[in-house]
């Protein structure tokens, strides 16, 4: 599970089969350490669209949102997380047990949240924009611009300081089409 600001991995198990109760287990376990969200979005596999996990959330009012059916980029943060881990240079072709799998991503998920860098968060680690601690790391960068400029310049594409990098305002699975004021929504 993904927190699609920060691209923080909130949470990660690894089971040896897919069901609805293990999915609404691990959705309480994770709801129970980290914030609950107001939205929580999924693809239409069986465990997520499962009596379990809607009664869950129901409970507790999250709202529920799917994917289209046959539209693969409609879950795209999830897509890009999975896609760096499948590209690891060290990500194997089988894993020799469920230990090793688990293991694996234990590791892999402490690696992404802390030292992963996205261009889509001002090149910041998930971990850093999930707790708040983006200041800091721009602090840091400013001063060593700042050293760099003052010794070299010349090394400056456009002669100009380096802009601050800008985190985004919100993130959106499928942003709300926004209304001028004063018009009304048509029914179809």
């Amino acid at each position: 599970m993904i927190d699609i600001y920060s691209r923080y991995i909130v949470g990660c198990q690894v089971h040896a089969r897919e069901s609805g109760e293990l999915a609404r287990e691990f959705i309480a376990q994770v709801f129970a350490t980290d914030q609950i969200p107001k939205v929580v979005h999924a693809d239409r596999g069986t465990s997520m669209t499962s009596k379990p996990v809607a009664a869950l959330l129901a409970d507790l009012d999250v709202l529920k949102s799917h994917s289209r059916p046959k539209v693969s980029n409609d879950n795209p943060y999830s897509e890009a997380w999975f896609k760096t881990l499948k590209y690891l240079p060290v990500f194997p072709e089988r894993f020799g047990s469920l230990a090793d799998a688990r293991d694996f991503m234990d590791r892999f998920v402490q690696a992404y949240n802390g030292h992963h860098r996205h261009s889509g968060i001002g090149f910041h680690t998930p971990a850093d924009v999930h707790f708040g601690m983006t200041g800091h790391v721009e602090d840091q960068r400013l001063v060593a611009l700042q050293k760099a400029w003052d010794a070299h310049p010349e090394r400056f594409g456009q002669r100009r300081m380096p802009k601050k990098l800008q985190m985004p305002e919100a993130a959106w699975i499928n942003e709300p089409v926004k209304q001028e004021e004063g018009e009304e929504m048509l029914a179809a």
